[in-house]
């Protein structure tokens, strides 16, 4: 059989990276330095340990090509690690397409997510470091589910606050998150100040990330026992995730293939960053290879925000980040896709779309969970609504392929299934999804609360 007719390629253990690859040390023009909501000046070390462990620390601010993965680490990755890679062929078939369309599946451990390449580190270098608990928030549940089993795993407590809306659509994530021990809350919610300060001005708040992210952080910050960890947007959390490209590049390397367009989808940008940072490290030097950030209509962050410092968070707990925002005090509609509902973007990801070398596209979810159907009834996997944005953008381009006779290889990242996620499939089927169009009047309205940062 040849190599171009092979359907999934899985590594062997030994073929685990050992270092991720830090971005960083390649990009000529580098983010901007993160400012202290308190003082307004760069942030010092001082005040990032009140959260993080100087592990993390250092990881957020190195510029070194390659960092060594802890061992205690990789024997845990190894329990799913590395994952698969699929050629989509009958999706190809379905299409018509001359395209070969190829797909890492990051859903094949417990939390069913790409999410644990980042949380058992940060659970590890926190467990080192003598914190006895973490507190985090989370959109969708990944996060949370994926922090929660790294916590037990490492015996460390674990604090969720999950955004209200999806604490109601999506009651089996919280129920994972406890299976493994973690205390999960709805938020906004009475536990802290930034909390209360919300809900007493809208009692009815259905939450955002930047509100979950103010309560957590006010929690880590306020309990000496107690470091904060996020799920996505920070530098050491993009370096994290890229064990998944680097493992996509050995898998297409076996079958002498490389793509020449690579999606994923992007809330804060951990996902797209892990399959497309190992590609862009060549483009750097001279691959013409195009990696597509992909985001839904109702957060447009890349697509219609603004290059800008903002607050990290709703309750200006964390420091200012310049990035692609939708203003700090954005309330994104309650959408399923609720990984991909925050109001900024990684400093990384801004610097290297506001420097032109990724691009972004914005879909309603009508069309997204028409696509991800789609990819469901010919693949066999149910995706959840973050990746199924990289799946409609795959099969965009696949059907211009198809126009053009054109035979591309396109790589996307599923980063995720969507068992827990059949509710967002039940109302996609009766028609209770609409699209929402984030709005030009609501974006002005929203960038008139920016910082100003001299």
């Amino acid at each position: 059989m040849s190599k171009k007719d092979v359907t999934k390629v899985v590594l062997d253990e030994a073929d685990i990276p050992k270092q991720w690859y830090n971005i960083l040390a390649d990009m000529s023009s580098k983010p901007a330095p993160y400012i202290s909501s308190r003082t307004g000046k760069s942030v010092t070390l001082d005040e990032l340990q009140a959260i993080f462990p100087l592990e993390l620390i250092q990881q957020e601010n190195s510029q070194e090509r390659w960092i060594d993965i802890p061992e205690e680490v990789r024997d845990m990755y190894r329990q799913w690690r590395p994952s698969p890679l699929y050629r989509a062929k009958s999706l190809e078939k379905h299409l018509g397409t001359p395209a070969r369309i190829y797909y890492k599946y990051e859903g094949t451990n417990a939390t069913g997510s790409h999410k644990l390449n980042t949380s058992l580190p940060q659970a590890y270098y926190n467990k080192i470091a003598g914190i006895k608990r973490l507190s985090t928030e989370t959109g969708a549940g990944q996060w949370g589910s994926a922090l929660s089993l790294a916590c037990s795993h490492f015996g460390l407590e674990c604090t969720v606050y999950m955004v209200k809306v999806s604490y109601e659509q999506k009651p089996y994530r919280r129920s994972f998150m406890k299976t493994f021990g973690a205390d999960v809350y709805a938020s906004p919610t009475n536990l802290t100040e930034s909390g209360r300060a919300i809900l007493e001005n809208d009692p009815n708040c259905t939450g955002s990330l930047g509100i979950a992210i103010s309560e957590a952080v006010e929690d880590a910050a306020t309990h000496a026992d107690t470091n904060y960890a996020l799920g996505s947007v920070l530098n050491h959390v993009c370096l994290h995730q890229t064990i998944i490209g680097l493992e996509a590049k050995k898998q297409l390397e076996y079958l002498d293939e490389y793509p020449d367009v690579v999606f994923a989808c992007c809330g804060g940008g951990s996902n797209f960053a892990g399959i497309a940072f190992p590609f862009l490290m060549d483009k750097f030097k001279g691959s013409k290879v195009r990696a597509v950030a992909v985001e839904p209509t109702a957060c447009p962050t890349l697509t219609k925000g603004v290059y800008a410092y903002d607050y990290s968070d709703t309750g200006k707990m964390g420091p200012l980040a310049k990035m692609y925002t939708l203003g700090h005090n954005f309330v994104p509609a309650g959408i399923h896709a609720g990984g991909l509902r925050y109001h900024g973007v990684s400093p990384i990801i801004s610097e290297l779309y506001k420097n032109n070398l990724i691009e972004a596209k914005a879909y309603g979810q009508s069309s997204v969970f028409e696509a991800a159907v789609t990819f469901a009834r010919t693949e066999g996997i149910i995706p959840a609504p973050e990746s199924s944005h990289a799946i409609k953008a795959a099969i965009d381009e696949a059907l211009l392929c198809k126009e053009s006779g054109e035979s591309k290889v396109i790589l996307f990242n599923l980063s995720g299934h969507g068992y827990f996620d059949m509710v967002a499939y039940d109302n996609y089927f009766t028609g209770k999804l609409s699209d929402i169009d984030y709005s030009e009047e609501a974006i002005s309205k929203s960038m008139n609360s920016l910082p100003k940062v001299e």
